[in-house]
C-alpha cells in the first residue's frame, strides 16, 4: 500500500475553497440545472504528486467489465480504497470539502452508507473502446444523490465526458458540453438531472476519473438495494466486491 501524506491533499483542497467565489459558482451551478464544472480545482501538481500514485497503486485490482451498447472499461471500489489507497477515502470525508458542495447545491448532503462501492470510486478507460453511454445517475435512495468527478489520469483527447443539460426540461434548450477533465478538474452534478456518457478511448489514450458520491437521505428500500447491489456487482465492481464478506470501510 502506498502511504500519502494527507496534509498536503487537506491544505490543497483548504486554498483552493478559500480562493473560490462560492456564491458565483452557485449560481452558475443552479443557471445549468445543477451541474458545474470548476477547472483545476486542485492544481495539476498536487493531483499528479499525491493522488496518481495512489491511482497507479490500485490498478492491479479494477474489476473490468463489458456490457454490449452500454458500457466497457474498469473500476475499483470504495472497499479496495479503503484497504489500499486511504487517501481517497480522507479526502471523501473532509468536513470542509462536504461544506463547500452543500453550499453550492443547497442540499443537506451526507455521505453514502459504508456498504456503497460507488461512495468513493475510481474508473478506469485503459484499453481501445472504453466508454459509457449515455445515463442518468439515477439515485436509488430515498433522496437525491449527487456526483462528484475529478480527473485523475487524462492522456486521452478523445474520451470526453460528454453532457447534455436540461434534457429534462421541456422548457429549456438541450445545451450540449464536451469536457476533457484533466487532473484536477471538478465536475459536480445532480444525479437525477445530468444525461451524460463518456466517448470511446482511443489507441494508446488512458483516463481515470475519481467519482465520490453524496445523499440527502442514506435511506433505501429493500428492492433497491438489492437492484443496485445487483447492478453495482454486474457493471462495476464484481460480484466479490459486492457481495463479499470483506467490506470494511
Amino acid at each position: 500500500m502506498i502511504t500519502v501524506t494527507m496534509g498536503a491533499i487537506e491544505e490543497a483542497v483548504d486554498r483552493a475553497i478559500g480562493s473560490l467565489d462560492i456564491p458565483r459558482l452557485r449560481e452558475e451551478y443552479w443557471a445549468q440545472n445543477e451541474f458545474l464544472f470548476v477547472p483545476q480545482f486542485l492544481p495539476r501538481q498536487v493531483v499528479e504528486a499525491h493522488l496518481a500514485p495512489l491511482v497507479q497503486s490500485v490498478k492491479p485490482d479494477l474489476n473490468r467489465n463489458f456490457i454490449p451498447g452500454h458500457k466497457k472499461g474498469g473500476s475499483v471500489s470504495v472497499y479496495t480504497l479503503h484497504a489500499k489507497a486511504p487517501g481517497f477515502l480522507e479526502f471523501y470525508r473532509s468536513p470542509v470539502f462536504l461544506s463547500f458542495l452543500t453550499q453550492v447545491t443547497r442540499a443537506p448532503l451526507q455521505r453514502c452508507p459504508d456498504q456503497d462501492p460507488h461512495a468513493c470510486a475510481l474508473y478506469y478507460y485503459t484499453e481501445p473502446g472504453d466508454h459509457i453511454g449515455y445515463h442518468y445517475d439515477t439515485s436509488y435512495y430515498k433522496g437525491a444523490r449527487y456526483t462528484i468527478l475529478m480527473g485523475m489520469v487524462d492522456r486521452a483527447p478523445s474520451c470526453k465526458l460528454v453532457c447534455d443539460l436540461f434534457k429534462d426540461d421541456p422548457a429549456r434548450e438541450t445545451r450540449h458540453l464536451e469536457l476533457n477533465t484533466a487532473p484536477g478538474d471538478l465536475v459536480l452534478f445532480n444525479g437525477d438531472k445530468l444525461w451524460h456518457a463518456v466517448t470511446p478511448l482511443g489507441e494508446g489514450e488512458e483516463r481515470v476519473a475519481l467519482t465520490m458520491e453524496y445523499v440527502t437521505n442514506p435511506e433505501m428500500g429493500p428492492f433497491n438495494r438489492i437492484y443496485s447491489n445487483l447492478k453495482d456487482a454486474v457493471a462495476y465492481f464484481g460480484l466479490r466486491a459486492v457481495f463479499g464478506g470483506n467490506r470494511k470501510v
